[in-house]
């Protein structure tokens, strides 16, 4: 199949809705259909409007070429800062760091890595110190670097735009944690050595980032 095409078989966004607005936003995107026809789909981004509509319409440069190179077409948030840090921090006794914390669109405890947002103009270097100190009260040992995989990954592609960089970091724990009052966080250390008999056993929800994680840390 040709790039050209490919091209002829993506659906073409036609206008972008924007139905409400807060912390997250709601959007409906009007395509119009390879056949013809029109198709809504509802999406969600912490974007404004301004920001998400350009970073949608700069896809489309990717999308008529037919090129893979989408991260770079698009200018998406995969090559610059993405929006969120999930950080794997493993101790001297070769465990890792994990919390339970209750995650309220589910209404449930949730067993995670610790994670947060980039604030507006930080590095991903100061995030990641940031959301694992306040989080789980672990710092970055003296000398250790930080690991990140090569490029920030979508959370939902069904849903959102939200894009998460997980980083490997070597950590310990020297202060109390000072999360949000809002956020209900229990931090514990995995002995890497448990890993399977957790993932077998464990009954409280997990995301699926930190099913992978975790099968690829088990011994």
């Amino acid at each position: 199949m040709t790039a050209k095409e490919t091209a002829n078989e993506t659906p073409q966004l036609e206008s972008v809705e924007q139905v409400s607005e807060g912390w997250i936003n709601k959007y409906i995107l009007h395509y119009r259909m390879p056949d013809g026809n029109k198709h809504v789909y509802e999406a969600v981004s912490r974007k404004g409007k301004a920001d998400y509509e350009a970073r949608l319409r700069a896809a489309e440069a990717s999308n008529a070429t037919g090129t893979s190179d989408a991260a770079t077409s698009a200018g998406n948030r995969t090559t610059t800062t993405p929006d969120a840090v999930c950080i794997v921090a493993c101790t001297p006794r070769d465990s890792v760091v994990m919390i339970r914390e209750f995650r309220y669109p589910l209404n449930s405890w949730c067993m995670a890595f610790p994670a947060g947002l980039v604030d507006e103009g930080e590095r991903i270097e100061d995030a990641v110190a940031r959301e694992l100190s306040e989080e789980t009260g672990y710092e970055l040992l003296p000398g250790s670097q930080m690991r990140p995989l090569p490029q920030a990954g979508y959370s939902s592609t069904g849903l959102s735009d939200e894009t998460v960089q997980v980083v490997f970091v070597e950590a310990e724990r020297t202060v109390a944690p000072h999360a949000e009052p809002s956020e209900l966080i229990e931090v514990f250390e995995l002995p890497r050595t448990q890993i399977a008999k957790f993932l077998a056993s464990n009954q409280t929800p997990i995301g699926t980032r930190a099913q992978l994680i975790l099968e690829f840390l088990k011994k």
